[in-house]
Formats: C-alpha cells, sequence, structure tokens
C-alpha cells in the first residue's frame, strides 16, 4: 500500500507542477486552488508512505516521478521541446528511479 500511496502522490506533484504553471503566478483562482489541493494530497500520500518506506527512497521515488512527469507534460501540453540532452537526463532519471526500487527491496 506504501508504494501505491507513494506513485499516485508522485503523479498528484505533476498535477500540482502543472497547475501552478497555469496559474500564472497564482493569478488565476481555479488553477491556484487545485495547486493548493494537489499539494497537500501529495504530501499527505508521501507522509503516509514514509511510515513504512525509508526517508530516502520515497522521497527520491516521489521527486523523481514529478520530475519526470513535468517533464513529459512539459513536452506533450506545453510545447516544450524534448531536445536529445532532455531525453537523455529523463532516461537517467528513470534509471535512477528504477535502482533506488531495487536497492529498497
Amino acid at each position: 500500500m506504501a508504494w501505491i500511496s507513494l506513485i499516485v502522490a508522485g503523479l498528484l506533484e505533476v498535477v500540482w507542477a502543472f497547475s501552478m504553471k497555469q496559474s500564472e503566478g497564482f493569478t488565476r483562482v481555479v488553477p491556484t486552488i487545485v495547486t493548493l489541493v494537489m499539494v497537500v494530497a501529495s504530501f499527505a500520500l508521501l507522509s503516509f508512505s514514509m511510515k513504512s518506506l525509508p526517508l530516502g527512497t520515497a522521497y527520491t521515488i516521489w521527486t523523481g516521478i514529478g520530475a519526470v512527469g513535468a517533464f513529459l507534460v512539459g513536452i506533450a501540453f506545453l510545447g516544450e521541446p524534448a531536445s536529445i540532452l532532455r531525453v537523455a537526463a529523463a532516461i537517467l532519471i528513470v534509471s535512477g528511479l528504477v535502482m533506488m526500487k531495487v536497492a529498497s527491496a
């Protein structure tokens, strides 16, 4: 259950990062509210997962899902570039996440 909570927390991190971008510096009400709700939910699920997962593992996985997810959302929905170096960096992050999960088993 901790791993599922952690994955959902990471996905919610992607949602709040995207909605924060859409809030235009917290000047748009709906995206600002979505950001705040998703931040609280993401942190709550991260906290729950940390009850049984090591701090380093949980935090690394959470931030990694958020970083790679935000990267992909930026490309898919915001027209951000998908250069070879950026994609290679994302692959390295995912590789690190896999290694962290394997090392925590």
